[in-house]
């Protein structure tokens, strides 16, 4: 356990090398077209990367000494008085680990399995239903928010953009402590094990993810972003190999092959339209690439920490803990919380769309949950894949992205790809009869 520990550890520690190396990069990452609308530095994504990731190290590396000295005086055998438990709770925790947390969630699909066909249509409706309007909800505000101007009148011109992805990330992330919160009060949980700080690593990559996303839809199309998350599990295979040593079987390389094929047929033929909201830019594909980086160490590092007895809304509520404590720190650095906030007092119509944007991503959470115990993880699958089919169409049509025909078979073969991924998984599972993980933290 502890070797894989330090394997992930080490691979963070590269991604956020890769980082910060990108900070140090000239800004002639940037392309030319975009490089003459910056009006300073504050708008080189660049800097602004750079800025959040030393605000992060402002209090990891404080909280690193301090739990190093804690470590080092055995604290578990010499400490007393008031700050015990949590100090125990932070850096020690429960060290006894079992299995995945399956029992629940089989529970839970045996009982409906046993009750009547018409009350299991109507459950898969509303979890369908609540994941379709949530997600749906959530990627067409997120286009609105990073790609449209505020305050756009005949007199005063073409208005206001927001720019600060963070405040974004740190808005979502709030909202989501707090109902992940309140269920781990009012709803039993298993006895929580994990040190609390383990939570800090899928976090800051969750945050550098999240960063990655809003901030890709100032340089790439949103039918691009959407396809990329399609094909991240490339990377995330990667990822298992290097740090897990797993190994897949011919099926799984042979979806991604598709995937990859789809996806190039669909950048490609982008890439040589005219029509400027399909234009991807080198800038939004390196942010890109950030983003599945950072994503795919994310699930891996969760993954690990199922070891513990914990779940999903207890993972919930840690990771989005130290979300909101890294977000705010950085924000306050920066004074980018207060102009955040002063934007939203100039224009209530981004603030509708930033409280909607974290109401849908925190009940997206919940009905991802709710639908894994009910119905397992192929279902669930089956209903994300779909949604991002049809958040394609649902951005063509409302923002006026132009697909060619090419390009239009590339969306084809990766959902292709997809849905072979999901029937091939399906009959190994049924095979082998072993129980799913359950996917975490998806915004």
């Amino acid at each position: 356990m502890r070797t894989v520990e330090r394997v992930l550890c080490d691979v963070f520690l590269c991604s956020l090398c890769w980082c910060a190396a990108l900070c140090v990069l000239p800004s002639v990452l940037a392309d030319a077209d975009e490089a003459s609308l910056l009006g300073g530095w504050q708008d080189v994504w660049l800097f602004r990367l750079f800025l959040n990731v030393l605000g992060y190290a402002t209090i990891i590396i404080p909280g690193y000494f301090l739990i190093s000295y804690f470590k080092r005086i055995n604290y578990l055998e010499t400490g007393r008085g008031l700050c015990f438990p949590v100090i125990k709770t932070c850096v020690f925790g429960n060290e006894s680990k079992t299995g995945l947390l399956d029992d629940a969630s089989s529970v839970a699909r045996n009982e409906s399995e046993s009750s009547s066909s018409a009350r299991q249509a109507v459950k898969l409706f509303f979890c369908a239903a609540g994941l379709q309007a949530s997600y749906l909800t959530w990627g067409v505000l997120q286009e609105r928010v990073m790609t449209r101007s505020y305050g756009a009148t005949e007199l005063e011109g073409s208005g206001e953009r927001f720019r600060d992805s963070q405040f974004l990330v740190f808005m979502n992330r709030i909202l989501a402590l707090t109902v992940s919160g309140l269920w781990c009060v009012l709803l039993k949980q298993p006895r929580h094990g994990a040190p609390m700080y383990k939570y800090s690593f899928a976090s800051l990559s969750n945050i550098l993810s999240s960063w990655c996303q809003y901030e890709a839809l100032k340089y790439i199309s949103f039918p691009t972003q959407v396809l990329a998350k399609a094909s991240k599990v490339i990377p995330v295979m990667l990822m298992g190999k290097i740090v897990s040593r797993k190994s897949y079987e011919y099926w799984e390389y042979l979806t991604a092959v598709l995937i990859s094929l789809g996806v190039s047929m669909f950048l490609l033929s982008s890439s040589t339209g005219k029509h400027s909201s399909t234009v991807t830019t080198f800038s939004g594909v390196v942010i890109l690439g950030g983003y599945i980086v950072f994503d795919s160490f994310t699930s891996n590092w969760q993954d690990n920490l199922f070891k513990y007895k914990m779940s999903s809304v207890q993972m919930m509520f840690g990771v989005n803990l130290f979300s909101c404590l890294f977000t705010v720190g950085s924000l306050l650095e920066q004074g980018a919380f207060f102009n955040s906030l002063a934007f939203m007092m100039r224009h209530s119509e981004f603030a509708m769309h930033a409280v909607l944007l974290s109401v849908c991503s925190a009940c997206g959470q919940l009905f991802i949950f709710y639908t894994i115990s009910q119905f397992g993880a192929a279902v669930f699958t089956i209903i994300m894949t779909l949604r991002q089919a049809i958040a394609i169409l649902l951005s063509c049509f409302l923002y006026g992205h132009a697909v060619t025909l090419v390009g239009g078979l590339g969306v084809g073969v990766v959902f292709l790809a997809l849905f072979l991924r999901i029937y091939a998984r399906s009959r190994v599972k049924k095979s082998s009869k072993r129980p799913p993980q359950t996917p975490v933290q998806k915004v």
